[in-house]
């Protein structure tokens, strides 16, 4: 145990947590707070998802939650964990583990009592800290605390071994770093460099999970840039060549006030080619929305703002803006869609019939021209609409008369 112990934070004060602590036993020592928000709260960061480590067996656990009135489901009890749920959002209780066996992708492994073999299997220092839940006592085995201290993002024993274990944590040491390292750990990133191929066996779809989430820290740029160069990307993403277009868009998310987009800063390391967009999105298994979206913003294709923001939506002229216009014109340009609502054309296919017009193409035909009319002059007044429509009905109608 360290002398260090945990502020005081609003997570520690969520309804029937007490309950929670007390039914695992916690105060004998039977469960401690651990992982991630342990670490962010020690350095002061909002935290949220609340983890929880037991000596007690999974279906003690169970037993005990259900005696204190506590919902459990057995969310990933083969692997220890139950999903405690509780008024102000769900608590995941896992039994101290060991690993008996790995083979990068998944392990077997055994359940303990031993705080300190829990923390070998982990992957980062920083990530191997338990807080007593009445004391706020924080235990470290592995020089966490000093690590998180210094910046530095250190894997807990060998780093080749470690990634041997799973692959994903390559990726998970960049995501880390991008989060809280100031310089990388000399010896994660040659065993990172080292391993870089064994991402090949991992599925797309937890490869795009941990990617996602690195492109929206602070550092994501200086971070892309040091995984290209030293090849990270080269097995499962080769298209990503360069981080320049990145730090940007980045900066220009910042400076308009936009929130770090994962969609938008994915396309902003591939090329300008929306069916790649399409393609690469389909490897890594993103949603249809995602996957239209990508393509979309690799299209380059811009225009003025509200006319983009019309076509697209609002997202999707944010993303063609920051990718595809210099810096300044960029937070220009989506300044002015600040606030902006779409207007409404105010014109139907049956207005345009009861003008004259058959039903059916023609109607579809003279709707397309009377939109983008009022869309290239900048979507004017109701007076103006009906000039263009009565222009582009007459014209219709001349036209099928002399056909």
């Amino acid at each position: 145990m360290s002398s260090v112990t945990l502020p005081h934070a609003p997570w520690r004060e969520r309804t029937g947590l007490n309950a929670l602590c007390d039914a695992l036993g916690a105060a004998a020592g039977g469960a401690r707070f651990v992982g991630g928000i342990v670490r962010d709260t020690l350095i002061g960061i909002d935290a949220h998802d609340i983890d929880i480590a037991t000596r007690l067996p999974p279906d003690d656990v169970m037993a005990r939650l259900r005696a204190a009135g506590i919902k459990a489901v057995p969310t990933g009890i083969a692997h220890g964990t139950i999903t405690a749920i509780l008024p102000d959002g769900p608590v995941e209780v896992t039994t101290l583990r060991r690993d008996v066996a790995t083979d990068g992708r998944h392990a077997t492994i055994a359940f303990s009592d031993d705080w300190r073999e829990d923390a070998a299997r982990r992957d980062f220092t920083i990530n191997a800290l338990y807080a007593d839940p009445a004391s706020g006592a924080v235990f470290d085995y592995f020089g966490g605390l000093s690590d998180l201290a210094a910046r530095h993002v250190r894997f807990i024993g060998d780093p080749l071994k470690r990634i041997a274990e799973d692959h994903l944590r390559i990726l998970r040491f960049f995501r880390f770093l991008a989060r809280f390292g100031d310089a990388p750990d000399v010896d994660g990133l040659a065993a990172c460099a080292a391993r870089a191929n064994d991402l090949m066996a991992l599925s797309r779809e937890r490869i795009a999970d941990e990617l996602l989430k690195l492109l929206v820290t602070d550092r994501a740029p200086d971070t892309a840039a040091l995984m290209i160069a030293k090849g990270i990307f080269v097995p499962v993403l080769p298209e990503v060549t360069s981080a320049d277009r990145l730090g940007r868009v980045a900066a220009v998310e910042s400076a308009a006030g936009l929130a770090p987009d994962p969609v938008r800063r994915l396309a902003a390391l591939l090329p300008d080619d929306p069916v790649l967009g399409d393609q690469l999105g389909a490897r890594l298994k993103l949603s249809n929305v995602q996957r239209k979206r990508l393509s979309s913003a690799l299209t380059p294709e811009t225009g003025a703002p509200h006319a983009l923001g019309y076509r697209l939506g609002l997202e999707g002229a944010r993303d063609r803006l920051a990718l595809h216009l210099p810096l300044a014109e960029a937070i220009g340009a989506i300044a002015v869609l600040r606030d902006w609502h779409a207007p409404r054309l105010g014109v139907s296919g049956g207005s345009l019939v009861t003008m004259g017009l058959s039903r059916g193409p023609d109607v579809a035909r003279a709707l397309r021209q009377i939109e983008d009319q009022w869309v290239a002059e900048g979507f004017p007044n109701t007076q103006r609409v009906a000039a263009i429509t009565a222009e582009v009905v007459a014209q219709a109608l001349r036209a099928s008369t002399s056909a």
